[in-house]
């Protein structure tokens, strides 16, 4: 019996380069300040959700503390994610890369599936799974993260068409759903990843053109879409409609000044801003801790970033490396996209902050993602 539990868990155990049982001995600590940086996000996160939210949470359920409740409770469950994610050999994501992919493009189909899938305001982005709400695209942005470095660990020629198709699948499920903000974020990330891999830089330059017209395309076939672009280049054509929630924004930021009106102070807060606790966040942010405190909380991201690939350029495989990168390119993008609309320079796309904004299954999937790039930190010394 000994014998055979033995073996048993010699097969959970990571291999090194040349293919080798490692014992447990010679795995390495996580990477305490990724973990450090994360826990500190995410504890902001809390404290932030609640000072956007108290008076819609009043509002709409007659208590201050609704969303922090739910987001509090999400951040535990994304905590025990990220603990367990952390301990397994992320070695056997890439066994079940291609069940999680054909898993998630059934749930991006089932959000318009008649009593599975949840329509709110105009959108079908939501499953009712019974005890949690789930929203597909989120989860898609892990899966495709993991299937496309499993993929590209590989040594494979003439897969750019394959690659195309692929990611056209799944950008074409979010954007029906619609969102397109997701839908560049995944982009993205498919895109930097199969740059990673040593993809030729002329399929780059075929892409462009193809990128720039069905990017414009899907903007200007929704006419809420197209209004947000009209007002971006010019935000005093519709002041009280397309153009309200940027100018908010901008309010708020340049409220906060320097050091910010103080914790909690915040009055855009109070429905003036819409989208407060979610996609405007960090307007909320900026107006309450200022220029230097906002400043503050784009160093811990850049650091949270450079630190995931720092560990992914450690990682003893090919796999490891990519899974690494990907992830660390998902947070950096989401941030980018976020932040960027926050100051004008891009139009809003309702990207969520990550770690920040409320949202449970943004928060849990990403604390899970974060606990396979911890994993992968454990392994770094094995390729040194």
């Amino acid at each position: 019996m000994k014998f055979l539990i033995s073996k048993i868990f010699s097969h959970l155990l990571p291999k090194d380069g040349m293919g080798k049982r490692v014992t447990k001995k010679k795995l390495r600590r996580i990477d305490r300040w990724f973990l450090l940086v994360t826990i500190i996000l995410s504890l902001f996160g809390i404290l932030m959700v609640y000072d956007s939210s108290v008076a819609i949470a009043i509002r709409d359920f007659g208590t201050p503390y609704y969303f922090v409740r739910e987001q509090l409770k999400w951040l535990i469950l994304g905590g025990v994610a990220l603990f367990v994610f952390s301990r397994i050999d992320y070695h056997i994501w890439k066994k079940f890369a291609l069940p999680m992919l054909l898993v998630t493009l059934l749930l991006l189909m089932a959000v318009f599936v008649p009593g599975i899938g949840i329509r709110a305001l105009g959108a079908h982005r939501w499953l009712n799974v019974g005890f949690f709400i789930l929203q597909p695209a989120e989860l898609s942005k892990l899966v495709l993260v993991i299937y496309l470095s499993a993929w590209f660990s590989r040594d494979e020629k003439d897969r750019f068409m394959a690659f195309l198709l692929l990611v056209g699948m799944v950008l074409g499920l979010v954007i029906l759903e619609p969102d397109l903000g997701t839908a560049i974020v995944i982009l993205s990330i498919a895109l930097l990843l199969y740059f990673l891999s040593g993809a030729p830089v002329v399929q780059f330059l075929l892409l462009l053109p193809i990128l720039f017209v069905g990017t414009v395309g899907v903007a200007v076939i929704a006419p809420y879409r197209f209004r947000r672009i009209t007002t971006f280049f010019n935000p005093e054509s519709d002041p009280l409609g397309a153009s309200y929630q940027i100018r908010q924004i901008l309010l708020a930021l340049g409220s906060g000044g320097w050091l910010g009106v103080g914790i909690g102070q915040s009055r855009q807060r109070y429905e003036y801003l819409p989208e407060a606790n979610t996609d405007s966040i960090f307007a909320i942010v900026g107006e309450e801790v200022g220029f230097i405190g906002a400043l503050a909380v784009l160093v811990l991201f850049i650091f949270l970033i450079w630190r995931g690939f720092r560990i992914g350029r450690g990682a003893p495989d090919a796999f490891g490396r990519l899974l690494a990168l990907g992830i660390s390119s998902w947070i950096g993008m989401q941030t980018l996209i976020n932040l960027a609309a926050m100051v004008a320079l891009l139009p809003l796309t309702g990207v969520p902050l990550p770690l920040v904004s409320y949202g449970g299954s943004s928060l849990i999937i990403l604390l899970s993602a974060l606990g396979i790039v911890l994993n992968i930190s454990r392994h770094e010394s094995l390729s040194r």
